[in-house]
């Protein structure tokens, strides 16, 4: 009696795992047979997908469980009204599989999650994976983007049309194509617990969304650690197809910033100077006050301040020379000349690497206690230790620091090497921290509170997650040459959505010495259309006297000047592997702004893009170079010479 029970249930499980299913709106159909093939606007994005999780030491696929249930339903949540669709999966030996997909206009969402009556432990979680992407992803014209974990080591961002290469990138990819603009983007929207990255493999016929990726770029030299739950999940991950793949990119920051909203930030975009561009270890009180009072009487006046009205003057790597009295004078005389002062931290690091020093701000802990190891082995990245995030003694090196800088006069901190606090490690000393992400959440919340009152911008830091500071460097250290203004682009051009979910992104400092006129005018513009503004040459007495009137000249310019307000402009094209050389933002006034740039040793002439540009039919535009200030004629070509940039403004007549 019992054979023939068994008998008819696997067969009833058999025809319901075969039964087809299905679910359409908003131009989204759903189907399942074995695996859920994914259609927008009769576009094919996955074929036969199935989800994957590992569970000891094995890959446990979908397409395994004997048993598939299905429910529909209407939602209105914070993403937008749109339909459910949820898959629950069963088996034998195996969890329980929920499946889950949220589709709205435009885009959808969706994620695993495995229930069981005890704790499962698994490392790896993709809910989605299929080696039949249809014509949307396939298509060789299309260029895929590669996007960095971090922005350490100098790593740049890239696109490529070649689609026999195979691409990890991490939290989120974008296919598009470079001539209507189309794109598909698919990306993990939660950073709470997981490391994420999106495969594109077998000459992109092949797409995995994953969560538990842990290699060299995320810093890793262990396996991503192990989620312990009777319910783990992946991230929620989206995928959403558009018809201009930069609007794609901008969304996708916008679900993440409904996700987690970004710190909050009321006041105008800093601009000012950070010592790290010239003075570096040199800096000390005398000259850094130089510094500041160059600062107030030759560029305050020549409208170099923002918004406010004022200047943000930093103090970055080197401050711990100074004195008690020497941070707090310096701070006082800062704000006695309409400047905010700033200083610098790197709060999950010992660049010592004493492991029997004792930690000042809890003498009972040694250095050896809060390192993270990696198979008994301290940590290092960029030369210096990795220390544990959830350690008590972190907290109270944090609550001691803020003490200080609160003290001394300080409420902006530029904090740097944040990688090193999320990296995977043995353990951790919060027992029910289990991975790399988990553990950086824990410190950068410690982080987000200890130092409330305080500005916090990342340097150093992982892309995501992003709601604990409010603006972040786009990419790695870059100073005065041409070299240094392209890689700075590099980053503009595919990551320039940073700024929705944080409130500006970072452009470094811009140094003006030993450069040609070109180069100066490039990199300021760089500046300009990233968001934040930081200048970074040495304007002491016994400065630079060519950079000090570089300076004058270039950061007095009231017509770039204006620019200045911290929103990124967007690429026009990105139609090669290249960084882009056109960056274009339309004004909620009806102007539209361009910046162009030549990175080659040789002058380029080109025709005002008009035809790509957001203009309006019918209405006719003057055209200024602001740099210049001359008049331009739309309908003739412009010479740009090498090493340099020009930027355009399109003013309704």
């Amino acid at each position: 009696m019992h054979n023939k029970a068994y008998i008819f249930l696997a067969a009833l499980a058999a025809c319901a795992c075969t039964r087809p299913s299905a679910v359409s709106t908003a131009g989204w159909r759903l189907s399942y047979d074995k695996g859920v093939d994914i259609v927008y606007r009769g576009d094919t994005i996955a074929k036969g997908s199935w989800a994957e999780y590992a569970l000891n030491g094995d890959t446990m696929k979908s397409g395994n469980y004997e048993h598939t249930t299905f429910k529909k339903q209407r939602i209105d949540d914070r993403y937008g009204r749109g339909v459910s669709w949820t898959l629950t999966m069963s088996g034998r030996d195996m969890p329980q599989l929920v499946r889950t997909f949220r589709l709205y206009d435009g885009f959808m969402l969706t994620d695993i999650a495995l229930e069981t009556n005890s704790t499962v432990s698994t490392s790896y979680m993709a809910p989605l994976v299929t080696r039949h992407t249809g014509d949307m992803i396939k298509d060789p014209m299309k260029r895929a983007v590669f996007v960095p974990y971090d922005n350490d080591k100098w790593i740049r961002y890239a696109s490529s049309a070649q689609a026999g290469d195979s691409l990890r990138s991490y939290e989120v990819t974008c296919v598009y194509d470079t001539e209507g603009r189309q794109g598909l983007v698919a990306g993990a929207i939660e950073h709470d617990t997981w490391k994420n990255a999106v495969e594109l493999t077998d000459g992109r016929r092949s797409m995995k969304l994953y969560s538990g990726v842990a290699d060299e770029l995320t810093r890793d030299v262990k396996g991503h650690g192990a989620v312990r739950s009777a319910r783990p999940r992946s991230a929620v991950m989206m995928l959403g197809c558009y018809d201009d793949w930069r609007d794609g990119m901008e969304h996708f920051a916008d679900l993440n910033a409904v996700t987690i909203p970004p710190r909050r930030w009321d006041s105008a975009v800093p601009v000012g100077w950070n010592s790290w561009g010239a003075l570096q270890f040199g800096v000390n009180h005398d000259n850094a006050t130089e510094v500041a009072t160059f600062l107030a009487d030759s560029l305050m006046p020549r409208s170099f301040h923002n918004a406010d009205g004022l200047i943000y003057t930093g103090l970055d790597s080197g401050w711990d020379s100074f004195k008690e009295a020497e941070l707090k004078d310096f701070a006082d005389r800062c704000k006695a000349m309409h400047q905010v002062p700033c200083i610098y931290w790197t709060p999950f690091t010992d660049w010592a690497k004493n492991p029997e020093r004792q930690v000042d701000a809890m003498p009972e802990y040694k250095y050896k206690d809060i390192y993270l190891y990696a198979d008994g082995k301290p940590q290092e990245l960029d030369g210096a230790y990795a220390i544990d995030p959830t350690h008590p003694a972190v907290r109270a090196m944090m609550e001691k620091t803020a003490r200080l800088f609160r003290r001394w006069g300080y409420r902006y901190v530029k904090m740097d090497f944040m990688t090193h606090g999320r990296m995977e490690a043995d353990s951790w000393y919060c027992k029910d921290i289990t991975t790399g992400t988990q553990a950086y959440n824990y410190g950068m919340h410690l982080i987000d509170s200890i130092f409330s009152d305080m500005y916090i911008n990342l340097s150093i830091s992982p892309l995501f997650p992003a709601q604990y500071a409010q603006s972040r460097r786009i990419a790695c250290d870059a100073w005065n040459k041409i070299k240094d203004t392209e890689y700075t682009m590099n980053a503009l051009t595919w990551g320039w959505w940073l700024d929705r979910v944080y409130s500006y992104n970072d452009a470094d400092h811009v140094v003006l010495r030993d450069a040609t006129e070109g180069e100066n005018r490039a990199r300021v513009t760089s500046a300009v259309i990233t968001g934040m503004f930081i200048t970074g040459d040495d304007f002491s007495i016994k400065g630079d006297s060519t950079a000090k009137a570089r300076a004058v000249s270039m950061l007095g310019n009231e017509r770039v000047n204006a620019l200045i307000d911290g929103r990124a402009f967007r690429p026009l094209n990105a139609d090669d592997d290249r960084s882009e050389h056109m960056f274009v933002r339309a004004e909620q006034d009806g102007r539209v702004c361009l910046a162009v740039f030549n990175y080659g040793d040789e002058p380029m002439t080109f025709s005002l893009p008009v035809e790509r540009l957001p203009l309006k039919k019918g209405t006719e535009y003057k055209v200024q170079e602001l740099w210049s200030g001359e008049t331009v004629d739309s309908r003739n070509s412009v010479t740009l010479p090498s090493k340099d940039a020009m930027i355009f403004v399109f003013r309704p007549d």
